[in-house]
């Protein structure tokens, strides 16, 4: 399993600690702001809207919520204005971190982000110094839920998707950036359960780390992600399942 895929899987044993926290809900609030701003209130018309708005629905957001943020996107509600900016740099063992945020306040965002870095052993580098490592693809996630493992594959495959991956307790559906909402509606015809749909870095390779390296990178990756202004950290890192079993536990 991808360093990636990993992480992924920690979150969701996280995720109603994290959603308790509200910063879930904080960053999806962002999402729909900004994509509404940028492509109109409409999540027919907006895929990424669309998108944005399906995924804050996963996470129970209330549909009040969603409204408000989409009106303070469109401007019918007063609102902050949140510029998109991405970071780029190392972790420990030389992991190539990437990351994409949202604020209202580069300066502060920068000197925090960089503070980060230095506090669990990486650094942050020059724009482009990682984002060559990345592809960037369309990631479906599906509760397993006893569904058929070969029928998941047929439907996925059959609807535009480039491959499923088969994981503990959930399937990975990959496609094509532009192809995410359409293979996301295809599989959520069949009333599967959809965990999330999201456009996502997926490392081209990965980084092995020992023990130590290991847990400095889990707690940057945790420390990170936990920041406001963050919406998305992708990395290449790679970890034994013992070890990142006794890390996770």
């Amino acid at each position: 399993m991808s360093g990636h895929s990993k992480w992924a899987t920690i979150k969701r044993k996280k995720g109603k600690l994290d959603a308790a926290r509200g910063r879930v809900f904080t960053k999806l609030i962002k999402e729909i702001t900004v994509a509404a701003r940028a492509g109109g209130g409409d999540p027919d018309a907006n895929a990424r809207l669309r998108t944005a708005v399906a995924t804050a629905k996963a996470a129970n957001m209330p549909a009040d919520n969603i409204k408000k943020a989409i009106q303070k996107g469109t401007g019918e509600l007063p609102g902050v204005s949140y510029e998109e900016s991405t970071f780029e740099g190392y972790g420990p063992g030389g992991v190539a971190v990437f990351i994409d945020v949202m604020t209202d306040n580069r300066n502060r965002t920068v000197s925090e982000i960089r503070h980060i870095f230095d506090r669990y052993n990486g650094n942050l580098g020059e724009n482009g110094c990682v984002a060559w490592m990345f592809n960037t693809q369309g990631i479906i996630t599906i509760g397993k839920n006893n569904l058929d493992e070969d029928t998941v594959i047929e439907v996925a495959l059959d609807a535009g998707a480039n491959d499923v991956q088969t994981q503990e307790d959930v399937f990975e559906v990959t496609t094509e950036p532009g192809g995410l909402e359409t293979v996301r509606g295809k599989l959520e015809a069949k009333a599967w359960p959809i965990l999330s749909a999201e456009v996502r870095r997926v490392p081209q390779n990965t980084i092995k780390l020992d023990r130590k390296a290991a847990e400095s990178m889990l707690k940057l990756m945790e420390t990170l992600e936990d920041h406001d202004d963050v919406q998305k950290v992708s990395a290449n890192f790679d970890i034994d399942d013992k070890i990142l079993e006794e890390l996770s536990s």
